[in-house]
């Protein structure tokens, strides 16, 4: 297996000078996540600096350094770290000859992009490099570049931004040939203040597209001709793609599937594809269509996408589901814990509803960053509370009092301040033939409920 960077190939990226040659396999800016073989970089923040952490990182296996201060270890010496990972994350860019994709959205990117790795890969097994977990910022996304094989046919990149002008400096990293903007939602709006806007810097991500590039846009979104309009100054092609009669790949049939997930008849617009998409819900079918289209545009085989999608599994904190072990039975949990905007409660809220169970039961912590519209956007979810049909719900967070005060009187509720105290009242709470879902905003904590909620269930089917 090739060597991913040679001390050379790093030193002739960033304009760095080689203390001793060597040659790594992987690339990590923390310490604690270095393996053997691994680039190690050694950042500077506003919190810390990696110099510090220098030699634990080669106590763990690292080969060599990019470091701005000299080391006794094999390192490349550099002005500035920050701007060397950039620096070879645009190289690994450059030497790769395969087709790059880039996601982007206010909901749906990371379900969208591992999808996507899934669908490729079924096809070009181990071809294949996208960016893990959510690391889709200033320092993730050339992270993820780095760490791109030379010889990938593909790569998934997610890209993410909360102020203006973020996006326009990611894409023109990754350089898509395929750029897809997933939907549009009120995330972040505390930074821009309308949709409008937010629609305006998502679309950010088509100024990068290489030539003959192609651009793919949510069909059913309120905003799909302001993201049409920037696509069309950057793309050869656009592609729309939706529910609705218009979209260019359209779900013309959608049906639940018998393992909880839909039946999809999709089509495109040169070829007709039958599927299942494993994922629950509608905004699934809407993901999953945006990637056959992104599979069709660069060339991948619509095929192996769809019996990928078939098979795909839900994410930690994105979906993922398990059945738990309770007093008299079993109960489903469903993890929606990393993330939460309006768009994404109410999708998530919906597919609750159609749930098989006993009660359903919806643990909501508060949506951040929402800022003057908080109140009124919290409040609104009680409508998709009702949607969901839910039974008993628990409000997380400061933020959910205007949420109680619309539920008073409508259905059974309690609010309370912190992650803690919901893991205490749904332990308590739960029982045979129940549906969970917990939602919220990453910073509310709502994993660690997930988690203690699993662990018990795990301790009872050892008892």
């Amino acid at each position: 297996m090739a060597d991913l960077w040679t001390s050379e190939e790093i030193a002739k990226a960033t304009g760095g000078s080689v203390s001793a040659a060597f040659a790594v396999s992987g690339v990590a800016f923390d310490s604690r996540e270095v393996s053997d073989g691994d680039l190690f970089i050694a950042m500077k923040g506003e919190a810390t600096d990696g110099h510090r952490f220098v030699d634990k990182a080669f106590a763990q296996g690292a080969a060599g350094a990019i470091v701005s201060e000299a080391v006794e270890y094999p390192h490349v010496l550099v002005a500035d770290t920050t701007r060397a990972l950039e620096a070879l994350g645009e190289a690994s860019r450059a030497r790769m000859m395969g087709k790059v994709i880039g996601v982007t959205g206010s909901v749906g990117k990371t379900g969208t992009k591992e999808a996507l790795f899934q669908a490729l890969e079924r096809s070009n097994p181990g071809a294949v490099h996208r960016s893990v977990k959510s690391y889709n910022n200033h320092v993730g996304v050339p992270l993820s570049l780095a760490r791109m094989p030379r010889g990938s046919a593909f790569g998934v990149f997610e890209m993410g931004m909360n102020h203006e002008g973020e996006l326009s400096v990611l894409t023109q990293m990754v350089r898509p040939d395929v750029a897809i903007v997933t939907a549009i939602a009120p995330a972040h709006i505390e930074f821009f203040g309308t949709e409008a806007a937010i629609a305006q810097a998502k679309a950010e991500i088509f100024e990068g597209l290489e030539s003959g590039g192609t651009a793919i846009i949510p069909y059913d979104s309120p905003h799909v001709e302001t993201l049409y309009a920037k696509a069309s100054a950057y793309a050869e092609r656009v592609l729309t793609f939706g529910l609705e009669e218009g979209a260019d790949v359209r779900a013309t049939e959608a049906v639940s599937a018998s393992n909880g997930g839909t039946l999809v008849t999709a089509s495109l617009p040169d070829a007709e594809l039958c599927f299942t998409v494993a994922a629950p819900g509608d905004h699934w079918v809407s993901n999953a269509l945006a990637v056959l289209a992104a599979v069709d545009a660069a060339g991948g085989d619509l095929a192996a996408a769809g019996l990928a999608l078939a098979e795909m599994p839900g994410l930690p904190g994105r979906g993922e589901r398990c059945i738990l072990a309770v007093e008299g039975g079993q109960a489903l949990l469903i993890d929606e814990s990393y993330n939460a905007n309006p768009l994404s409660m109410a999708a998530t809220l919906k597919q609750l509803g159609r749930e098989e169970a006993d009660r359903r039961i919806a643990v909501l912590g508060a949506m951040r960053e929402l800022g003057h519209l908080s109140d009124d956007l919290h409040a609104g979810l009680a409508a998709p509370l009702g949607e969901g049909q839910v039974d008993y719900a628990i409000l997380v967070g400061e933020e959910m009092a205007p949420l109680a005060s619309a539920l008073k009187g409508v259905m059974a509720f309690d609010h309370v301040a912190d992650a803690a105290a919901a893991t205490g009242l749904l332990e308590a709470e739960v029982r045979a033939g129940d549906a969970i879902l917990i939602k919220g905003s990453n910073g509310v904590g709502l994993s660690r409920t997930v988690a203690a909620l699993s662990a018990r269930a795990r301790r009872k089917e050892t008892e």
